[in-house]
């Protein structure tokens, strides 16, 4: 079940971003007087069809992984000589320019919207409150401690953890110093440190962790919120309310604690000290093995904790008029392009391990995770892919549009288009280069199952 979910929310993650794409390129041509003959969504045989009056045929395909739009075209074949003004080959280098730069244009666009709409809705996120600094990290040493609230990372405002990560990011692999603008029992400050080219693993990046920050978290009490049908808990008697007081007799902390007791307990019989209705009892419990990849089996009984409500002081609720959400869209789509453009050149400089390239198959877990957190999740994770597409795109690579606009660049310059021959190797080299990152990414993706 939880494989079709993934799958569902990459055609529809890759199906909105696509149709936008292309939709950007349709536009533009239609402007410029070009015959669009099929605008498709997915690759392959179109699973279903339709034409519009202008004779274009809209269609969805099989394979949900891009899209395209075919236009006339005298490189295609014969062009009849009443249809040959609307061939995309007669159209100037300029409106050429144009059809390749609409598409990613359209993903910028759509990004500044979902900004726009967010910043207007208004959203709650958690604030960046430090919670343990690991030792021998760059966190300690800059002198962070535990309490402390970040404000800005090097200059820039930062109002929720996601934005603090978005600031490493773009650090990571560096030397020189890093500033954050902290608040510290009530006074606020600047404390700095040295980066010492600290790095992302390659296994499982985790910017926070790895800088040696564990956000700061409400206790979590071991409190039972729900049981599920036929499980192990369910079974030893166990009931929405129970508070697990111990485990074989050692005390039971937080939720955490508990967690940990049970998953290294398979097939274990345990024996817990719960707290129902004011009275102590206990109850004898033998957590299920439950396979996990690439690790041993851990326990599990199929229970859920009691929801815990986040303090009001620890939330902060960021929202914009109409107009001020304007230069707020702006300043967060730069930043999306700024991060996306480091990540390219550290990736090619060898700051940021190219393990850290993602797939299809990467994109599709992240997309189920942020349908499933919510409307909010899934706009931001919607946003900043539509910002990386509209990048990569722009890439001066022959096959991606950036590449085009540079071909028809030259044609401009020079007063004639490159030979046949230089397009088709450039070409060439293109499909390959793409290629060779696809197959990388897939098997990146592979190796994080």
């Amino acid at each position: 079940m939880q494989i079709i979910e993934t799958i569902l929310a990459l055609a529809l993650t890759l199906g909105i971003l696509v149709t936008l794409h292309e939709y950007g390129h349709f536009w533009v041509a239609r402007r410029c007087g070009v015959k669009v003959l099929r605008f498709s969504v997915g690759f392959g045989k179109p699973l279903f069809s339709w034409y519009d009056r202008h004779g274009t045929e809209f269609a969805v395909a099989a394979i949900p992984l891009g899209g395209y739009v075919k236009m006339l075209d005298a490189r295609e074949g014969p062009v009849p000589a009443e249809l040959k003004d609307q061939a995309f080959t007669s159209k100037s280098p300029s409106q050429r320019i144009a059809i390749a730069a609409a598409g990613p244009v359209a993903n910028f666009l759509f990004a500044l919207a979902a900004y726009w709409l967010l910043g207007v809705v208004g959203v709650t996120s958690v604030a960046p409150i430090v919670g343990d600094v690991a030792p021998d990290t760059v966190a300690e040493q800059m002198g962070l401690r535990e309490g402390m609230e970040l404000h800005a990372v090097d200059g820039h405002r930062v109002s929720s953890w996601r934005d603090v990560n978005m600031r490493l990011l773009e650090r990571a692999g560096e030397r020189g110093n890093i500033a954050m603008e902290v608040t510290d029992n009530g006074a606020r400050g600047t404390i700095a440190g040295e980066l010492g080219g600290w790095r992302l693993s390659e296994q499982s990046p985790n910017p926070l962790a790895e800088f040696g920050i564990t956000p700061w978290r409400p206790d979590i009490p071991p409190v039972l919120g729900q049981i599920s049908e036929g499980g192990r808990a369910q079974q030893a008697g166990l009931q929405t309310g129970d508070q697990v007081l111990a485990v074989d007799g050692e005390p039971v902390a937080n939720w955490f604690d508990l967690v940990g007791f049970i998953q290294k307990a398979p097939e274990q019989t345990l024996t817990l000290t719960i707290l129902r209705d004011g009275a102590e009892r206990t109850i004898q419990i033998t957590p299920k093995a439950k396979a996990v990849e690439g690790s041993e089996a851990i326990g599990f009984v199929g229970a859920g904790v009691q929801p815990v409500s986040w303090p009001e002081e620890a939330l902060r609720e960021v929202s914009y008029g109409p107009l001020a959400a304007i230069p707020h869209a702006v300043n967060e789509t730069w930043a999306d392009t700024r991060l996306t453009l480091v990540a390219i050149k550290k990736m090619v400089t060898g700051l940021l391990s190219p393990t850290n390239l993602s797939g299809p198959i990467t994109i599709a877990r992240v997309a189920e995770a942020s349908v499933s957190s919510g409307f909010e999740d899934f706009v931001r994770f919607l946003a900043y892919l539509s910002i990386s597409l509209g990048v990569l795109n722009l890439l001066p690579v022959p096959i991606l549009d950036g590449g085009h606009i540079v071909y028809y660049t030259i044609e401009a310059i020079r007063g004639r288009p490159l030979s046949d021959q230089a397009q088709a190797l450039g070409l060439r080299i293109g499909m390959a280069l793409i290629l060779t990152l696809m197959v990388f990414a897939l098997y990146n993706d592979l190796m994080r199952l």
